[in-house]
């Protein structure tokens, strides 16, 4: 399948979560199992060499660097929301585009010198990964990446990864907010 029609299994919601905003729902091709695995397989086409992890962020981040990490043969690295992983971790306060929040990772998930590539399903204003790739940097590893499924380039997140050096592919652009 080729990217654009890989976008038309994407649906728009108008006015959510609050007015004037256009959600973009991956859920409807996560469904779609061919259109699934042809953009897993875009994005792991895009993606120099085989990294050791592909850390995915809570929550449909997950089921993104899951295929990303099966199909590019590495391990899978949790970042969580806040309390939710047992254990001792370490965590990362961000801005989302409607407030703020707070990731968390095992302190043992990511060792010194694992290279990392980030995966979710949307990058919006960059807040959530640049907030994964500290975690990431802080213990040790080295962020070989970033891969997104839709990009909204309006809120400038994707620039954000790039200025910080982190190579940014997404595989689907929706204009707007």
């Amino acid at each position: 399948m080729t990217p654009e029609q890989i976008r038309a299994l994407v649906r728009t919601i108008p006015d959510h979560p609050k007015p004037g905003i256009l959600f973009r729902d991956v859920t409807t091709l996560l469904l779609h199992a061919e259109g699934f695995a042809a953009a897993i397989d875009h994005l792991a086409a895009s993606v120099p060499g085989r990294p050791d992890l592909v850390a995915g962020m809570e929550a449909r981040g997950f089921v993104v660097a899951t295929a990303l990490a099966l199909r590019l043969g590495a391990g899978l690295l949790l970042v969580r929301k806040d309390g939710k992983l047992p254990g001792e971790t370490i965590a990362e306060d961000y801005a989302l585009e409607y407030g703020t929040d707070r990731l968390t990772m095992h302190v043992d998930a990511c060792t010194p010198g694992a290279t990392v590539l980030l995966a979710d399903d949307l990058i919006a204003t960059g807040g959530t990964a640049l907030a994964a790739a500290r975690l990431v940097r802080r213990a040790g590893g080295e962020i070989v990446g970033a891969r997104f499924l839709i990009d909204l380039p309006d809120l400038g997140g994707a620039e954000k990864l790039k200025a910080d050096g982190i190579d940014t592919h997404s595989l689907l652009p929706f204009e707007g907010h």
